[in-house]
């Protein structure tokens, strides 16, 4: 027996015995054709754990709940943490994220009280929580032990939840490799129980889709989504169409197809519109806003009204990252309007918002208030921020990502004057986005003699 079925025997066993010594009653009261009156007296003193109809008969005549004999807490205590669990619940969907970050930990303060069930979905609101929050280590180490858990089974709906959350977590974190083999392995698995393509294979697959387009690999984000796309079309799903034309979309702006991209957007926000995800809902147009602005020329007007929308619903669903997402976007369409305090108050809002894990977007802020630096003549305050930027870069793994902020950095130092570091941010750029540096010929000529 281990360590933890002992400490439920022993608290089983003692609880038994209280409330028989309490009832007046003998341990040959409670035996039964199934228990012996030895075996009762095993239970009491820990070394045996019954079966569910022995602890139902014990429990009958003891006038209590089997519930109450395993955990010692009555069936209205036991209502009293279900109840305080749906509310956690509620509010993590109502994004009230500190409020439920506090009700799961609260919770599971008590976990001798609450049965595995309620502990894994406790659990799970805790990681999702602290998602939100920006604290993505917190968030992870909580979902690996998850991942783990033996008890959890593969292709169920809080494996799928599970595995969906930690590679999207591991992505937002800057770990792209692993985001990757999680999102990879978790499809793998799905495809070894046998069945036709899911909805759990459709979540799993626009992550790991984000993933490829994060990390530049957009020839298999394509390849994946031309896959899902035919299976949430027979689904019927607007979730889940939504969510593969959401990330077509991105992929194909990511390869300079912007009027493709833009189209793609469009239809995923129309059948995003007939759901009630609000988070996607806000994502899409955050996502449309920010590709009005590439365009050329751009569209900042009608760009800024969609990040608006997107920012009012990512206040109160979205986590840290996309709000911060947002706000830089917001950031980049005042910019070109011309309104750089407001530009420089978005950027300031994001940065604001991430925490330590959220290495790449911090970056990307401090660019955007070094661009407005620039804009207003003031020299110092952009070189500060420039050389804030890449000391975080430095520290990120390849992605498409930090590709796009290297270059942006480098932009900048050469509208500054500046071509050494320009130089330098150019070769950055070009290492993140998977380029190997090339020997130089007079290395190659002394390997030659």
């Amino acid at each position: 027996m281990d360590h933890t079925k002992a400490e439920r025997a022993e608290g089983l066993g003692g609880r038994i015995r209280t409330l028989r010594i309490r009832r007046g009653l003998k341990q040959q009261d409670l035996a039964s054709a199934e228990a012996s009156t030895s075996y009762i007296s095993l239970i009491e003193s820990g070394k045996r754990v019954p079966s569910s109809p022995v602890l139902a008969t014990i429990a009958e005549k003891l006038g209590t709940s089997p519930e109450y004999l395993l955990t010692g807490i009555d069936d209205h205590r036991a209502e009293e943490y279900r109840l305080k669990l749906a509310f956690a619940e509620m509010a993590l969907r109502n994004g009230d994220n500190g409020e439920a970050l506090q009700s799961f930990g609260e919770l599971l303060s008590n976990r001798s009280a609450l049965d595995g069930s309620m502990i894994r979905r406790a659990l799970i609101g805790q990681a999702a929580a602290l998602e939100k929050t920006g604290r993505l280590e917190a968030a992870i180490s909580v979902l690996d032990d998850l991942h783990r858990d033996p008890a959890i089974a593969v292709g169920s709906d809080e494996w799928c939840r599970i595995a969906v959350a930690l590679c999207r977590c591991y992505r937002d974190a800057g770990d792209i490799a692993l985001s990757i083999d999680i999102g990879e392995r978790a499809v793998a698995q799905l495809d070894g129980l046998g069945l036709e393509t899911t909805m759990d294979h459709i979540q799993l697959g626009v992550t790991l889709m984000g993933s490829y387009h994060t990390r530049g690999d957009l020839t298999r984000a394509q390849l994946l989504g031309e896959r899902l796309l035919p299976a949430a079309e027979t689904q019927g799903s607007h979730g889940a169409r939504g969510a593969v034309y959401w990330n077509a979309g991105l992929v194909a702006g990511s390869q300079g197809r912007l009027s493709e991209a833009i189209a793609l957007t469009e239809r995923a926000l129309a059948m995003m519109a007939e759901g009630d995800n609000a988070r996607h809902a806000a994502m899409l147009r955050m996502n449309y806003g920010s590709m009005l602005l590439q365009l050329d020329p751009p569209h900042p007007e009608r760009a800024l009204e969609l990040l608006e929308s997107a920012q009012e619903a990512l206040a109160e669903v979205g986590s840290a990252s996309e709000l911060s997402r947002c706000e830089l976007n917001l950031a980049n369409a005042e910019k070109q309007l011309g309104h750089w305090d407001a530009a420089a108050a978005h950027a300031e809002r994001a940065l604001g918002l991430l925490g330590a894990d959220s290495r790449v977007l911090s970056a990307l802020a401090r660019t955007y208030l070094a661009e407005i630096h620039l804009l207003r003549n003031s020299p110092d305050e952009a070189v500060q921020h420039l050389h804030s930027a890449a000391r975080q870069l430095r520290q990120q793994p390849a992605s498409h990502d930090a590709a796009q902020t290297w270059r942006h950095i480098g932009d900048l130092w050469r509208q500054g004057g500046e071509q050494d570091e320009a130089l330098k941010a150019y070769d950055m750029a070009l290492t993140a986005a998977g380029l190997a540096r090339t020997r130089a010929p007079e290395a190659a000529l002394i390997d030659r003699r």
